[in-house]
């Protein structure tokens, strides 16, 4: 019993320091995540989200800049799955944010993993681990004319 139990902690002790959880920074299409979400209902198409680098819209208000950082369990998942529901959490809670301002528009997104930011028009940027990944955000959040 003592033996078994000399094995497990070690085993545990083993894992504990070649797993990382959320350090590899990969990239994936952001517009490709954001229209998943509209079409599955999770993000409400009334609230448009633009990356940094696109052209906005004209803005009525400027609420300021928010961020997001959401993580989500990423064992038995491929990076891009757990990164792209990271990414839709994320995102949900901006738009939860200018729902309540009564705003329609997310945009100048950048990525923002760690405090180190990351500008794309087209990508985001995700901390992918075996046991967890990570999407990190900062958006203007505004109200169209």
């Amino acid at each position: 019993m003592q033996q078994l139990f000399k094995v497990l902690f070690l085993s545990f002790l083993f894992i504990g320091f070649n797993v990382k959880a959320a350090d590899d920074l990969m990239t994936f299409d952001f517009n490709s995540v954001v229209e998943r979400g509209y079409a599955e209902g999770i993000l409400d198409e009334n609230i448009h989200f633009i990356l940094k680098g696109n052209t906005n819209p004209a803005i009525d208000k400027n609420f300021g800049e928010f961020a997001t950082n959401k993580k989500t369990n990423g064992f038995g998942k491929s990076d891009k799955e757990s990164c792209d529901w990271a990414l839709l959490s994320a995102l949900k809670q901006l738009q939860a944010k200018a729902q309540s301002m009564e705003a329609d528009y997310v945009i100048n997104i950048i990525s923002n993993f760690k405090s180190k930011e990351y500008q794309d028009s087209e990508q985001y940027q995700c901390g992918a681990g075996f046991l967890m990944s990570g999407v990190a955000l900062k958006a203007d959040i505004v109200r169209s004319k």
